[in-house]
C-alpha cells in the first residue's frame, strides 16, 4: 500500500512537470545556439580580443569607437543599411502581401503553381546569385544586360554594373525583393485564405463596395497574426542579409562599400582584420537594431487584447 501511495506521488511529480520535461531539449538548443552566444558577444565586445586572446578591457570604448572613430560604418555601412532596410523591408513586405492577396483570387491549381515558383527564390537565391544575376550584370560584352542594351544602341560600351558604387545597391535591392516572397509571403497566403468567406458576404450588405475596402476593414484585421509573423521575418532577413553584395560584386568589402551592410561590415571586422572585440560590438549594435524593429513590428500588428 505503501509503495503505490509512493509510486502514486511521484506520478502526480511527473504530471505537474512534464511540460518542463518536453521542453527540455528545447530549452537546451536555444542557450547553446542563441541565449549563449548573445552572452559571450556582450561579453566579448567591452575587450580588445584578437580571435586569440583578449589583451584588455576596454568597456564601451568598442562603442564610442563605432559613432565617433569608424568613419567607413557612419558615412558607409550605417546608411547603407538604412536605405536597404527602409526599401527592402517594407517594399518586400507590402510586395507579399499584395502578391499574396491577388493569389487568393485565383483557383486552386494556378494558385499552388504560381505560389511554388514565386516561394523558389527565397530558397535557392544564394545559388542564384552567383549563377543568373551575376551572368545578367557580368561587366563585358557577355553580360545580358549589356549585351542587350548594346543591340538596342543605348550605350556605346559595357558598364561594369557589379563594380559600380552608383548601380550595385540598387542591383541589391533589386535581387533581395525578388527573392522576398519567403515564409513570411506564404504565411499571409495562409491567412488570407482562412478568412471565413461570410464575413464578405456580410461586409457587401453592410456597405463594402469595393475590394479595397474588403482588404482594409476585413482581410487584414483578420490576418493580423500572419502578418504579424511576415513582418517579424520580414526585418529580421532585411538587416540579417549577408552575402548578397558580396556575392554580387565577388569581394568584402564591395567596391567602395557601395553595397556593403552591416553584417558585411562584421565579417570584414571580425574574420578578416581579426578585430573580434569590435566586431562584437557591431553585433550587439544589430542585435538591438533588429529588436527596435521587431517591436514596432508587434506594436503594427500585434493583438490589442
Amino acid at each position: 500500500m505503501r509503495l503505490r501511495t509512493q509510486a502514486k506521488r511521484i506520478g502526480d511529480i511527473f504530471d505537474a512537470r512534464s511540460h518542463w520535461v518536453m521542453l527540455i531539449a528545447y530549452l537546451l538548443l536555444f542557450f547553446a545556439f542563441i541565449l549563449l552566444p548573445i552572452i559571450l558577444a556582450v561579453g566579448l565586445s567591452f575587450t580588445n580580443f584578437n580571435s586569440v586572446s583578449i589583451d584588455s578591457f576596454e568597456g564601451l570604448q568598442n562603442y564610442i569607437r563605432a559613432f565617433t572613430q569608424d568613419t567607413v560604418f557612419m558615412q558607409k555601412i550605417l546608411p547603407n543599411t538604412i536605405l536597404y532596410a527602409l526599401i527592402v523591408g517594407p517594399g518586400g513586405y507590402l510586395l507579399s502581401f499584395v502578391v499574396a492577396w491577388m493569389l487568393s483570387q485565383l483557383t486552386k491549381t494556378a494558385r499552388t503553381i504560381l505560389a511554388v515558383v514565386l516561394y523558389i527564390p527565397s530558397l535557392i537565391a544564394g545559388v542564384t546569385i552567383s549563377t543568373i544575376w551575376v551572368a545578367v550584370f557580368n561587366g563585358d560584352r557577355t553580360g545580358y544586360l549589356n549585351d542587350l542594351l548594346l543591340q538596342m544602341g543605348l550605350i556605346n560600351e559595357p558598364v561594369s554594373w557589379l563594380q559600380s558604387s552608383d548601380y550595385l545597391m540598387p542591383i541589391m535591392i533589386f535581387v533581395a525583393l525578388w527573392s522576398s516572397m519567403g515564409i513570411g509571403f506564404l504565411s499571409m497566403l495562409s491567412g488570407i485564405l482562412n478568412v471565413d468567406r461570410e464575413q464578405y458576404e456580410a461586409g457587401l450588405i453592410d456597405g463594402i463596395s469595393n475590394r479595397v475596402q474588403e482588404v482594409i476593414y476585413i482581410t487584414i484585421p483578420n490576418t493580423k497574426s500572419q502578418m504579424l509573423f511576415g513582418a517579424v521575418m520580414a526585418v529580421v532577413n532585411t538587416f540579417n542579409t549577408t552575402g548578397l553584395g558580396v556575392a554580387l560584386s565577388g569581394s568584402n568589402p564591395t567596391p567602395q562599400y557601395a553595397g556593403s551592410l552591416i553584417v558585411n561590415h562584421i565579417d570584414d571586422i571580425g574574420f578578416i582584420r581579426y578585430e573580434m572585440g569590435y566586431a562584437a560590438a557591431l553585433s550587439v549594435l544589430l542585435l538591438i537594431i533588429v529588436w527596435l524593429f521587431n517591436k514596432l513590428a508587434y506594436k503594427l500588428f500585434g493583438s490589442s487584447e
